[in-house]
């Protein structure tokens, strides 16, 4: 779902608060959770689920599969997601 998606549907369940109003809350909303994992902060909705950042370790010996030579890869962070209970009961009903 796109984010102007998600900006429709809160509009139709909050008919009384302005578009830009909505779009500003869901700018701060995406801002937060965004800055939360730039320091390596977890971010858990209880409802949704948690945002959490992983380090990947570094590999001295991966390889190009095009060219088949080695290459070294830095360690580096990736974001990941963990679905809550819930979300999963609501996906597999």
């Amino acid at each position: 779902m796109s984010r102007s998606k998600i900006l429709k549907k809160l509009k139709e369940k909050n008919k009384h608060l302005d578009k830009k109003i909505l779009l500003q809350i869901l700018n701060t909303f995406f801002e937060s959770i965004s800055n939360s994992l730039s320091i390596k902060k977890s971010v858990e909705i209880r409802s949704f689920g948690t945002f959490f950042i992983k380090e990947v370790k570094e590999k001295r010996n991966a390889r190009n599969p095009k060219t088949g030579e080695s290459i070294y890869v830095p360690k580096k962070n990736k974001a990941r997601f963990r679905a809550s209970k819930r979300l999963k009961e609501i996906i597999n009903t």
